[in-house]
Parts: C-alpha cells; structure tokens; sequence
C-alpha cells in the first residue's frame, strides 16, 4: 500500500528549477533512502513532502487522496512528522518537555484559562515513549544540552515517531555523530519500522543507507532518475547512478551513459 506519494511535483526560484517533475513513493512499513549529490533538489522535495515548500505544480497524496499543504501543521495533521538536522529542540529545557514541545499535556480545570501543565503525565509519558523505542536516558527532567549527540537524536526521533501516524521523515540523522551512536540511530529507524511506521531516510552515507533502507530513491537534476533495492544493486551501481554515470532503463537495466552522444557530439 502506498501512504505518500507524489506526481510531477515543480518548483522554481527565478531561473532555478529545484524540483522538475519530481515523482515520490513510500510504501506502508519500509524505510525509504533518499540520495542525491548535493543541489540535486532532494530537500526541496523533502520539504513539499513536509509542507515546508509549496510545489509551483504537480500533485501529493496521502493513501491515495490527493492533498494540498499550506505548511508544516498541514502535514503533520495527516500524521506526517519530519526530523531536522537542526533537531528543532529547546537545549536548556528537559527531556519530557521538549518530547511534548508544542504538544504540551495540561490538567483540566473550570476554565480552559487556568489549566496548568501535566508536567508529572508528561514525564510519564516521555518515560513510556522512550523505553517502548529502547532509548536510554536516565532521567526525563534532564535538560536536553546535557545529552550527547545521538541521545538528542534520539529525542527528536522519538518526538517524530510518538506524533506521527502515517510517516517518519529523517534529514541526515546520522550526519554529526560518531560510529556508536549513529548505529543506535539506525537500530531506532529499524524500531520504527517494525512498528509498522514508514520511514524516508535522507542520507549521504551509502554503508548506512545499505544497512537500514528497504529501497532507494535516487534524485538528480530536480527529479527521480532510479529506484534502486540494496537486496538487487551494488552500492557503486547507486553512486553511478546519483553521479550521472550510469542510468536506469524502464526495464530496471543499469547502463552506463555516453555523454558525448548525451550531449550531441561525436563519439
């Protein structure tokens, strides 16, 4: 089953195309990689994804549906949780509090006025949220800026998969941490996944993409130029192919281009 997808999606600033007929799909319960060289436009198309970019044209549709998102909160009300490579989170705030930022729980009350803060149910929470995703961080009212790299990762991700109800979107989760964490990074992306939750992985690095991704999406020149499975290509088949080297025949056949007939000059 298909849960996002998206047909022709074009954007442009001035002169420059980002996106031009850029084509995407994510299946229920597989991680999807997303490469690209960089000025590819694959976070161009992430972010239409996302709602943080507004295509000039082309189509997005969640199971099926066509939509239309106006802006991050468009997105996320369809279950569509995205993690940052800025993390988006507050450092000299704890735990709990960030896991719920924007989200905030609070206790009833007479008036919607004077409810105050579920810190104590938040806690609870955030503990259970955590613990079901196998991160381990001692104490929910730890202020986040204490955290290392990958447990802050960690939290971003979890906010991501606690919200988000039909997918998980990851921007270079892996990017500034060393060996360790970032392999706790990918066992929590294959945690997500065996819960059922699609995620779209965007990453450089190809050893961890081969590693955790179901399938490949490879971007270049604003659209999708491959679809690619770690199972059936090698990892330099995908380079080839992200690079310009190599392309992908209809029939899923990898040849290699001749850029002299490409360009229309002489072998």
């Amino acid at each position: 089953m298909t849960v996002l997808e998206a047909h022709g999606l074009v954007k442009r600033y001035g002169q420059v195309i980002a996106m031009d007929g850029a084509d995407f799909s994510l299946e229920a319960g597989e991680v999807l990689a997303v490469v690209g060289d960089n000025g590819a436009g694959k976070s161009t198309l992430i972010k239409a994804l996302s709602g943080a970019v507004i295509p000039d044209a082309g189509q997005i549709l969640v199971d099926g549906a066509p939509v239309r998102f106006h802006g991050p909160l468009d997105a996320r009300r369809y279950g569509i949780e995205t993690v940052y490579q800025d993390l988006a989170l507050a450092p000299a705030l704890d735990v709990a509090t960030n896991l719920f930022l924007g989200r905030e729980r609070r206790r009833g009350g007479p008036l919607r006025l004077l409810r105050t803060l579920d810190a104590r149910g938040m806690r609870q929470a955030a503990a259970r949220i955590l613990g079901e995703l196998g991160v381990d961080i001692r104490s929910m009212t730890q202020p986040v800026e204490t955290l290392s790299g990958g447990q802050r990762q960690a939290v971003a991700v979890a906010r991501a998969a606690a919200f988000g109800t039909r997918v998980v979107i990851m921007d270079e989760p892996t990017a500034a941490l060393g060996v360790a964490e970032s392999a706790k990074v990918l066992e929590l992306i294959d945690r997500i996944r065996q819960r059922g939750l699609p995620v779209v992985l965007i990453s450089h690095n190809m050893p961890h993409v081969f590693e955790i991704a179901d399938r490949i999406h490879v971007h270049r020149l604003g659209r999708r130029v491959a679809e690619a499975s770690p199972a059936t290509h090698t990892m330099n088949q995908v380079v080839g192919l992200l690079t310009g080297a190599l392309a992908m025949t209809e029939d899923g056949e990898i040849t290699e281009v001749d850029h002299a007939v490409q360009a229309g000059l002489d072998p």
